[in-house]
């Protein structure tokens, strides 16, 4: 640590009952300073998140204080976290089977807040004793592999494809998302050295535990990476989302847009409709367009309700 007074640069990893805990640039040890927030960040209405690049200093009770806030790359709402670049969905080829419609709202989620998507398979082991987790590796790979999404394929329990997606992750701050049953913990304790925790200690490490405050806590991986488990993504509403802006969550509908005759063409019925068109010629899956239809009457339903 530097001298006192001298303000240095720092990761905030942990946010809990007012306090900031910052790891410092650089730094290859575990070490973190407790830090408060200046003042001023109050007056202006803003507020330090996890995940921040942050300027600050120590003071004079050997703790520390947040001077400012670096620019961020990108912010979550929900989870709070600041610079996230990539995120992982997490989804098993089995117990519980694979639910397309669920996968394509968390895409559309995570391409909204501009997030770079990653679809990570768990539980590979048991895809070949079962004929639904076969059909659903190859639907993975006809329909999301064309598109241009990033797919791994992972088995926690036999070490296969973890290296391959702890190298992919390192150098970045990145987000688990998935439902329950999918095999995060699992995951996370094959791409954290040492962690070695079960189910529950994971869940009261990242502040989920029955008696603890819920809060977003960073875990350090090989490779200078973080990675933080997500409970907010998991409770998936279009809240945020606008209908108008939906279509843009569909990458293969998004690029087609320009080719369609009327501006703002909602891809439902329009004519010379270029994503309907490219439907109709097989270059987009129906189950995609399928569920786009279900979101977009789902958000409309909500509209008019509220």
């Amino acid at each position: 640590m530097s001298n006192k007074d001298e303000e240095q640069i720092g990761r905030i990893v942990k946010a809990l009952s007012g306090y900031y805990y910052v790891r410092p640039e650089g730094d290859t040890s575990d070490g973190m300073i407790q830090c408060r927030a200046r003042g001023i960040f109050k007056k202006r209405g803003e507020s330090p998140l996890v995940g921040d690049l942050v300027a600050y200093e120590e003071t004079d009770n050997g703790e520390g204080a947040v001077n400012r806030i670096l620019p961020r790359s990108s912010e979550l709402v929900r989870p709070p976290v600041a610079n996230v670049e990539l995120a992982v969905l997490v989804f098993s080829v089995t117990e519980p089977v694979l639910n397309l419609q669920l996968l394509d709202k968390f895409l559309a989620h995570v391409e909204h807040a501009r997030l770079q998507p990653i679809i990570c398979l768990s539980k590979l082991d048991l895809s070949g004793e079962d004929a639904a987790g076969r059909e659903a590796l190859e639907a993975i790979e006809r329909i999301y592999r064309p598109i241009g999404y990033e797919i791994y394929s992972t088995s926690s329990r036999l070490g296969e494809g973890t290296a391959a997606l702890e190298a992919r992750l390192a150098g970045h701050l990145s987000v688990f998302a998935g439902q329950s049953g999918v095999g995060k913990s699992s995951l996370l304790n094959s791409i954290v050295p040492g962690l070695d925790l079960n189910t529950a200690e994971i869940s009261n490490k990242l502040g989920r535990g029955k008696h603890t405050t819920r809060h977003v806590e960073l875990i350090r991986i090989a490779g200078d990476g973080y990675v933080a488990d997500t409970p907010g993504f998991s409770q998936l509403d279009f809240q945020e989302l606008g209908v108008e802006e939906l279509s843009t969550c569909f990458p293969e509908f998004r690029e087609r847009a320009g080719g369609c005759k009327f501006r703002g063409c909602t891809h439902t019925h329009e004519p010379s409709c270029a994503v309907l068109e490219a439907l109709a010629n097989g270059e987009i899956a129906t189950s995609r367009h399928e569920h786009y239809l279900l979101f977009l009457a789902e958000m409309n339903d909500k509209k008019r309700r509220y």
